[in-house]
């Protein structure tokens, strides 16, 4: 029902970790019928409220970019069918037609002497060093399902992390408490961005990302109206398709740090960017000395950071990569969500969507502030909400389907077939250019 977000504990508790005035919270409803209701967690509850903060955030920076304040935030409505479907957008997704491979044949869950272990293999270099750490004669699953059975969870966990791949044990309890996000305040300076037809038309995004998470952050500051610039090295590749469901509302170049002539342009991309979004995982970038301090120091005035890593920024797991599919193993939810037959999943990735729009609504925010800020975000702290604070709400109306919310559009790949936006009042038109094409300079403002 339109109207609900009033009474929304989910959305208060997102909102209020995003620093937000308690006020504005019953500005958000929810309306219509929604999938993600499936197994023993909240993930439709959890799902809807990361969306209805983000959106309730671009409104507030519309307002004050306007010149108002919170009492200029208008009302606005979330369609529940539109979150359900944007919350598996890669099942959605046809490029000419065809069906994306969502999963490697080597990613899974596998039967260990001692439990279950989840892989991670999508990516040729996780696959050839997964295939190292357990001496597989040959990459296929038959090999793997035999390697894995000999072995504790826990060993092959550690041989694959040991050779840069990714494995975890499956975990039967859930995790320690992890926050939703964390702020670090700066100097502010709100920049003189110009008029816009949307909130963050204007702001200048570093998309630093890769996957899931980071990206649909950035994709949704891009459909707010932000040009954001992705950057990845050029010796490891993306994947097509995710590239293709997730580059919407950016533009994609390549440069490497370590060359020097890559390295200044990064710098003077650096010194306009009014945010950077970051989703490698501690301690990666400051090796080029680009950790937060160095680019405040070196950036805008103002400059906003957001950084988002897998497993949490303390502890002895805060360095490992990780995934969606492998934070739910090693959190507990899969153990949670599974039955006799083994462990189960999410009913979507949600704890990478529900990061992404998080992250977004936090920049937003920060935005709205003036900037200044230094955002942080986990996976496993989206699955510490969920699993410890998040309630179910009353039954959600039934008979969700996905087609009033999928889209066709041209792109780079060819006509896509996508999931729309669940923000309100605002869609892509066409879809990313090729990842890795463009080049690395700003628009004009």
């Amino acid at each position: 029902m339109a109207g609900e977000g009033a009474g929304d504990r989910a959305t208060a508790q997102a909102w209020r970790a995003l620093g937000g005035d308690a006020g504005l919270v019953g500005r958000v409803g929810y309306r219509g019928a929604g999938g993600l209701g499936e197994g023993p967690l909240p993930v439709r509850e959890s799902a809807r409220a990361t969306v209805g903060v983000c959106a309730l955030a671009a409104a507030e920076l519309a307002a004050v970019r306007a010149g108002g304040g919170a009492d200029d935030v208008a009302p606005l409505v979330v369609d529940e069918g539109a979150v359900a479907t944007a919350f598996v957008s890669e099942r959605h997704l046809r490029v000419e037609g065809r069906a994306p491979v969502s999963f490697a044949p080597l990613s899974g869950f596998w039967r260990a002497a001692d439990g279950w272990v989840r892989t991670h293999a999508n990516y040729p270099h996780h696959e050839r060093a997964l295939v190292r750490a357990l001496g597989l004669r040959e990459a296929t699953p038959e090999a793997l399902r035999e390697a894995v059975a000999g072995r504790g969870a826990v060993e092959v966990q550690e041989r694959a992390y040991g050779e840069g791949g990714l494995a975890v044990a499956v975990a039967g309890e859930y995790g320690a408490p992890q926050p939703l996000v964390e702020v670090r305040e700066f100097a502010g300076r709100r920049p003189a961005w110009g008029a816009g037809a949307l909130p963050a038309s204007g702001v200048r995004v570093l998309d630093l990302t890769r996957v899931i998470a980071g990206p649909v952050a950035t994709r949704t500051l891009g459909l707010l109206g932000a040009d954001v610039l992705r950057i990845d090295a050029p010796g490891l590749a993306e994947s097509d398709d995710a590239y293709a469901d997730t580059g919407f509302g950016k533009r994609s170049a390549l440069l490497d740090l370590a060359v020097s002539g890559d390295r200044a342009v990064f710098e003077g991309l650096l010194a306009e960017a009014d945010v950077v979004v970051s989703g490698y995982r501690p301690g990666a970038l400051e090796r080029y000395g680009l950790g937060v301090r160095e680019l405040m120091a070196r950036g805008r005035p103002g400059l906003v950071v957001a950084e988002l890593c897998a497993w949490g920024w303390r502890g002895p797991w805060a360095g490992r990569r990780g995934f969606d599919s492998l934070v739910q193993a090693g959190y507990g939810i899969s153990a949670a969500c599974g039955s006799e037959a083994g462990p189960g999943v999410l009913p979507a990735q949600a704890l990478d969507h529900g990061t992404g729009y998080l992250v977004a609504a936090g920049v937003l925010r920060a935005l709205a502030q003036g900037g200044g800020r230094a955002l942080r975000y986990s996976l496993a702290g989206t699955a510490s909400w969920l699993v410890r604070d998040v309630e179910p709400a009353p039954v959600a109306p039934v008979g969700y389907t996905a087609g009033p919310w999928l889209r066709e559009v041209p792109s780079g790949y060819g006509r896509l077939r996508v999931a729309a936006s669940p923000l309100p009042g605002a869609q892509w038109l066409r879809g990313p250019s090729r990842w890795g094409t463009d080049d690395p300079t700003w628009l004009p403002r």
